[in-house]
């Protein structure tokens, strides 16, 4: 919702639609980042975590919104993104200035390997995982994109920083958090090499970095010295986490979190472990993996009931028909995601059944990992209107 018309939906916007984010039976808005950003991969390259971003308005519009909510007894949910900052942080401005640098251990600077990157490594986002910065001669390590260098969780101060954040946000009145690749935090001593079984001799280092030696440490600590002290639900977005794993995370007696997403319902149709090559799926396989999430959960944990996300494709052009029974997949997603036990998460525009957008011109799309598909693919000599097709860019 744009409230002053220049193209951009804001924070007032958001305010205006209260009332019928409650008249849908909503209770608890999640909100993607408002953080002061460059917005290089839509607001999770974060440049301030204390300011809100101009595009979306100002730190007193969003006091009114959580005092608004409040008032009608709704709930804000901020995400927390702390695997990574914007490397326009002032963080990560001063580590890059000298090796010396007090903040230079903020995060994974590694010497030249001969001659290449410190491993092999794949960027989540495509390519290397590492950097080069000239000014110091060394590597910089981002699971995502180049303009997100990865925070070092192994560096205590770096955690004292962001639990001050987090406080400071709390007793601002929020009321929780989602948690961006939280299983991310963790990476295994050393960062050693993965498997060469990759592209390009990049390989996807999952094992060395999801679920890691010591992430379940490293929340037990967020827990105790920021979340026991208040009254917050926390979700964690986990990547590739099993249902015995997710109960490491949610199981009350841990304290960690209440809930994780679970994401491989969200890799149903990925080919080859590759969201870019979609394959068909049986419902079956649908059934067998939503089952084993409930059953798994039953009296042991709570389960998050979400079918899309800023990350996904619209589920009814996903799981459904887009065109002649739009109205009747919309209806029946939506009849599962509120019958299923768990806290289910409705994607803005979800409640109306939109679907996917398709747009003309591959300049039309902002986001990272769509463009960085493309490129490679173009530079691959891959059929580009095969790619601009796929369903998995075509977000909206």
């Amino acid at each position: 919702m744009d409230s002053n018309s220049d193209g951009i939906g804001d924070i007032r916007g958001i305010l205006k639609k209260l009332d019928y984010i409650q008249h849908l039976g909503a209770d608890i808005v999640w909100l993607n980042p408002v953080y002061k950003s460059p917005n290089y991969d839509n607001g999770y390259d974060i440049s301030d975590y204390y300011s809100v971003i101009e595009e979306f308005g100002t730190m007193a519009d969003l006091e009114d919104l959580i005092s608004e909510m409040h008032k009608r007894k709704m709930k804000l949910v901020m995400d927390l993104v702390v695997n990574h900052t914007s490397d326009e942080h002032p963080w990560f401005i001063k580590s890059r200035a000298s090796k010396m640098n007090y903040y230079r251990d903020f995060y994974y600077w590694r010497p030249v390997r001969d001659g290449r990157e410190p491993n092999n490594w794949l960027s989540w986002f495509g390519g290397s995982a590492w950097d080069y910065d000239d000014k110091t001669g060394e590597y910089y390590l981002h699971l995502f994109g180049n303009k997100q260098p990865d925070l070092n969780w192994e560096n205590s101060r770096v955690r004292e920083e962001i639990y001050k954040m987090m406080r400071w946000w709390l007793d601002k009145g929020i009321d929780g958090f989602r948690m961006d690749t939280i299983n991310m935090l963790s990476k295994t001593p050393g960062l050693p090499d993965a498997v060469d079984d990759g592209q390009d001799g990049y390989v996807f280092a999952g094992r060395h970095f999801l679920n890691g030696p010591r992430i379940h440490e490293y929340l037990q600590e967020m827990y105790n010295k920021v979340l026991s002290r208040y009254d917050v639900m926390t979700v964690g977005e986990c990547p590739k986490t099993s249902t015995d794993e997710a109960l490491k995370y949610i199981a009350e007696e841990r304290n960690e979190l209440n809930m994780i997403f679970p994401l491989d319902l969200m890799e149903i149709d990925y080919g080859n472990s590759d969201k870019w090559d979609p394959i068909s799926f049986r419902a079956a396989e649908f059934k067998r993996i939503i089952n084993g999430w409930q059953l798994s959960m039953q009296g042991r944990g709570w389960n998050s009931i979400s079918l899309m996300s800023h990350d996904q494709p619209r589920a009814v052009s996903r799981f459904g028909n887009d065109s002649a029974y739009r109205v009747e997949s919309a209806k029946m997603l939506a009849t599962l995601e509120l019958t299923l036990q768990g806290t289910p998460y409705i994607y803005q525009g979800e409640e109306i059944g939109m679907t996917n957008v398709v747009f003309d011109s591959i300049d039309d799309y902002r986001d990272i990992e769509t463009l960085n598909y493309f490129n490679n693919t173009s530079e691959n000599h891959l059929d580009r209107e095969r790619v601009k097709g796929n369903p998995q860019a075509e977000q909206g």
